[in-house]
């Protein structure tokens, strides 16, 4: 299944996107793409569900947030190996770990703001995996026994706020609109393999990122079962797995994004993103 919120921000519904690529609304049989909606057995009364029956949305509404009320957003730095070469980083012996201020999360077309002093706002395209039910010390062998599936992540950061201030790389991952998810979450059910799928990111038509989750370090059932050991992971709560090369900090000279830019970036079977970008008031 294809799981999508839509409507005004702050204000989505919940929708199942059908085999013709329509809006199904889903109100009718969950509050919200969320929590206890995210349990396998939910899931599978949803997937029971024949997506003729349910309302069709009429036009083209506005996408919001593929998954509602995140309670954690987990990132993963330099988990794939040629982007850690592209940074001039070591790859890590273990997976780097911060977090996202869920207050970052935006739809996945909707415009990226540059924040008040930034002179560094980069692209990033990501996996995020979406857990389904809550994980506490799981092994990696029953790991994607607790993902509900997966989605596209844009992991916009401000290089200078992240690495140029003290402090934690928080600072710079966390402005407003600065983590795009969806459109849609995509069952795992669909996925046959969540580390080979391939990527991509293009500023103003050109390609910046093309790459496969085939490069990453530590894959999904290994980074599912990691944070498990120093966190409870509950319904909702997403993981953004790290990108591949390509991202401006490793250009040379580097290159950052302006007001008047569009980021366009996808996953094969996940869906894509088109972002404006402006500078924020």
């Amino acid at each position: 299944m294809k799981l999508l919120r839509y409507g005004d921000a702050g204000a989505e519904r919940p929708g199942l996107l059908d085999a013709e690529g329509r809006v199904r609304d889903l109100s009718g049989h969950v509050t919200d793409i969320a929590g206890v909606a995210l349990d396998p057995d939910a899931l599978a009364r949803l997937s029971a569900l024949d997506p003729s029956t349910l309302p069709l949305v009429d036009g083209n509404p506005r996408i919001g947030p593929c998954v509602g009320g995140v309670g954690k957003f987990i990132c993963i730095g330099l988990n794939f190996s040629d982007h850690a070469a592209e940074t001039g980083a070591e790859v890590p012996s273990e997976p780097i770990i911060f977090m996202k201020a869920t207050s970052a999360i935006c739809g996945p077309n909707d415009d990226v703001l540059i924040p008040r002093g930034s002179e560094k706002t980069d692209w990033e395209v990501e996996l995020g995996v979406v857990i389904g039910k809550t994980a506490k010390y799981v092994s990696e062998g029953e790991a994607l026994g607790y993902v509900a599936g997966y989605c596209t992540v844009h992991d916009v950061s401000e290089r200078a706020f992240q690495t140029e201030r003290q402090g934690q790389w928080t600072k710079g991952k966390s402005a407003d609109t600065f983590g795009p998810i969806g459109p849609w979450l995509v069952t795992k059910d669909e996925i046959a393999d969540p580390q080979n799928l391939p990527m991509w990111l293009t500023v103003n038509g050109e390609t910046m990122q093309n790459g496969s989750t085939r490069t990453m370090v530590y894959g999904v059932a290994h980074l599912v079962s990691y944070l498990s050991q120093f966190m409870s992971l509950r319904p909702g709560d997403i993981i953004s797995t790290g990108t591949p090369p390509g991202v401006g900090l490793g250009m040379k000279p580097p290159r950052y994004l302006k007001s008047g830019d569009v980021v366009e970036l996808g996953i094969e079977g996940l869906g894509t993103q088109t972002q404006n970008v402006r500078n924020d008031a």
